[in-house]
């Protein structure tokens, strides 16, 4: 999808990226359409659909979607039959993936055990390994914040992981954001997270 999103964006164009773990006003804005001063951008609605409020709007939205400038792009994992076979019908193209494809070396899911094991020196080698694997930085990014949330959702209440699973949550939550109004690509963003 990454791959997609890139060869359509035109060079002035930004891409807004809603996921489950947005405000439903962010889902509004984004499906309101462009701002005034905007030339274009992409939409990216990430994991929306396992938000009851956001279902709803996403559901209300699919043909103006459709007709709309902007390039939708909605990823979701597992939806239903009946949520599938909606959206195929307003969209374009639909791609599915059931089958875990070939490994092409590192596996991404290795970074996500070393943030759960909180083990630096692995997590910083699995990250330079997936950059090295032309990974696309969202890509990382997605992968290390599923891994917060698991981590937080799966832990004791009270317990240092549910602390740190808080902790993390929120930072991977703000780090495309404020990677954004800092001018910094999302790749040194996650760098220097991977450090810290």
């Amino acid at each position: 999808m990454y791959a997609a999103v890139k060869k359509v964006s035109k060079k002035d164009s930004h891409v807004v990226r809603v996921t489950d773990a947005s405000a439903p006003a962010d889902l509004t804005a984004a499906l309101g359409g462009r701002g005034m001063f905007d030339d274009s951008r992409v939409v990216v609605l990430n994991g929306t659909l396992a938000n009851e409020e956001m279902r709803v709007q996403v559901s209300a939205a699919l043909a103006s979607m459709r007709d709309s400038g902007d390039p939708f792009f909605i990823l979701e994992e597992k939806p239903d039959a009946a949520t599938r076979k909606q959206i195929e019908k307003y969209a374009e193209s639909s791609e599915r993936y059931d089958k875990p494809g070939e490994k092409r070396g590192g596996d991404i899911f290795a970074i996500a055990n070393a943030l759960r094991r909180a083990d630096k020196k692995a997590l910083w080698v699995n990250y330079q390994r997936q950059l090295a694997e032309n990974a696309a930085p969202e890509a990382i990014h997605g992968v290390l914040f599923w891994a917060a949330k698991d981590m937080l959702l799966r832990s004791q209440a009270g317990s240092p992981e549910r602390s740190r699973g808080i902790v993390l949550v929120s930072e991977l939550a703000e780090l495309p954001h404020e990677s954004r109004r800092r001018g910094v690509e999302l790749e040194y963003a996650l760098e220097l997270f991977v450090l810290r």
